[in-house]
């Protein structure tokens, strides 16, 4: 059975198909308070989006509450297993989530050296005074933590309210995330217009993962066609030219490397020139806002795509699955 650990709940999620050992018993660590999971945060929902970020099918932040990225992730999840595609979270769900990505929901971490030592940066808004930084680093342990568990800086401050984050030794509450590691190398990529996400498949076709992701707007829209991985970079800086550009400053720029710069410090080329797949230091607002024609993922979802392509990779931009646009 999966746990929450320990604690009262009156999330859990059962059905007349649904056995006792596949059912969800909802508990949180006792060093949790129940104000961690007031207003719209829900506990199942955390626990969906955990075994779905463990089963690849990324629902981005994990952050407890429900959303487009999380309906998104759950209609992969489902079409992966056979399941109906336009069902939610349902004992069908649960029932294959716990069987395939079942185990503890949260964890113990110790915070240590490396964690709070830095350095840290005080990024600005401006990218002309981003470009004066000698890197674009984390601002805190808190941010630097939550990105590493795939978490929501709220959440993860929500569940340890009391601690303090920059002292070595201080033992907090995180997710248990996933190891980010594809099982196989990528041999093509879809990114699909028309739901905001990205599906990495391996040379059989089948589907090894899908992240949700920004892709273009309508003033800057994404490339259309096939094209291909021309180089991984992964602590990449960002080089702005105003040429034949209608936003953003008026000079050269180039802003140097990490995770707050504008690609999230980690680049996939494109052999379409100016165009990538990248990360993002606003992992909240990925699939909810407009990108300038490239594709954005979060930080840890770019990094495991990056870590499983290499020069060549297809990348095929789809209005829908299956279909180039």
């Amino acid at each position: 059975m999966s746990s929450l650990s320990r604690a009262q709940s009156t999330d859990a999620i059962a059905g007349p198909e649904t056995t006792q050992s596949e059912s969800l018993d909802l508990k949180i660590p006792p060093s949790v308070p129940e104000t961690a999971f007031s207003g719209s945060r829900s506990r199942l929902v955390l626990a969906v989006q955990v075994m779905l970020d463990r089963s690849r099918h990324s629902p981005g932040v994990i952050d407890g509450l429900m959303g487009g990225n999380t309906m998104r992730a759950i209609q992969h999840f489902r079409r992966a297993r056979g399941l109906p595609a336009e069902g939610s979270i349902d004992p069908q769900l649960m029932r294959s989530l716990i069987n395939s990505q079942g185990g503890e929901i949260f964890q113990t971490y110790t915070i240590t050296r490396d964690d709070v030592d830095g350095p840290f940066f005080r990024v600005p808004d401006a990218m002309s005074a981003m470009a004066a930084l000698e890197r674009v680093g984390w601002t805190s342990p808190q941010e630097l933590i939550a990105d590493r568990f795939h978490m929501d800086q709220d959440l993860l401050r929500a569940l340890n309210p009391e601690a303090d984050f920059s002292r070595v030794g201080t033992r907090i509450t995180i997710v248990a995330h996933r190891e980010e590691t594809l099982p196989s190398q990528v041999a093509r990529i879809e990114v699909r217009k028309s739901d905001n996400s990205v599906v990495a498949f391996d040379e059989r076709g089948n589907i090894l993962a899908s992240y949700p992701a920004t892709v273009g707007s309508a003033q800057f829209p994404s490339p259309s066609g096939s094209m291909e991985v021309v180089a991984v970079a992964p602590d990449a800086n960002y080089t702005f030219d105003p040429s034949g550009r209608e936003w953003g400053p008026d000079e050269t720029l180039i802003v140097p490397p990490g995770p707050n710069n504008p690609v999230g410090g980690i680049w996939i080329d494109l052999s379409n020139p100016g165009y990538g797949i990248h990360g993002s230091p606003d992992p909240q607002l990925i699939g909810k806002t407009a990108s300038h024609g490239c594709v954005r993922l979060t930080n840890w979802d770019a990094k495991e795509l990056a870590d499983a392509v290499r020069q060549g990779t297809r990348v095929v931009f789809a209005n829908q699955a299956g279909g180039a646009s």
